[in-house]
């Protein structure tokens, strides 16, 4: 099994208020991690700090994570964290449903999410999907949509809890019926994710190479 990194050395997030004009950050990583052998891979060590580190560098706007499990082992984050509000870990868009539904709580209008174990997408994601006036914006590279990066209006909660509801789990066909638009980002790669620990070793390579920073 692949070591995870010791909470203890995750510095906290500091304390600012949050402009709730702005579009609002969460992580998704409610992932099992079943290729991985279990456990957190957000927390997995990737150049001496947890991938969910790299995660909320690069979002920049990150004010929650979305987690099931133990949140006591996400606390040196200094983030919230969101549990799925339905059972059975129906999947990412139970965790989109856990943002939107926290975000609007707290009066933000609009949610970007981002994947918990993708390290190196463009540092410009939350931006360029925020802008885009569609209900909901999902980034695309080369052709391949990548979902679960994505500009969500709060507003959506309500239909997304109806579908989830009635068993949808697919979540291109949801964000298609709520009326999708789609942002291109260019570049080598930039949405490579770490699913085994094959993947985790060519993350290392690329971040000790120098080729994070290839979608430039």
């Amino acid at each position: 099994m692949v070591p995870h990194m010791h909470p203890t050395s995750i510095p906290a997030q500091p304390d600012a208020a949050p402009d709730r004009a702005a579009p609002v950050g969460v992580v998704l990583a409610g992932g099992r991690a079943r290729r991985m052998g279990g456990g957190d891979k957000p927390l997995l060590d990737l150049g001496g700090r947890p991938i969910l580190a790299h995660v909320l560098a690069r979002l920049g706007c990150a004010q929650a994570i979305s987690a099931n499990g133990e949140p006591a082992r996400l606390a040196a984050f200094g983030l919230p964290i969101l549990p799925d509000s339905l059972p059975d870990f129906p999947g990412p868009l139970a965790g989109v449903l856990a943002a939107l539904d926290w975000a609007a709580a707290e009066g933000h209008a609009r949610v970007v999410t981002a994947a918990g174990d993708t390290p190196f997408f463009p540092p410009d994601l939350a931006t360029r999907l925020a802008a885009d006036p569609a209900p909901v914006a999902l980034a695309t590279h080369a052709g391949r949509d990548h979902p679960a990066f994505a500009a969500w209006d709060t507003a959506l909660r309500a239909p997304l809890r109806d579908a989830l509801v009635q068993g949808e789990r697919r979540m291109r066909s949801v964000m298609e019926a709520l009326g999708a638009a789609r942002v291109a980002f260019a570049g080598a790669d930039p949405f490579f994710n770490i699913n085994t620990p094959e993947d985790l070793a060519e993350a290392r390579r690329r971040l000790a190479e120098g080729e994070e920073t290839a979608w430039t």
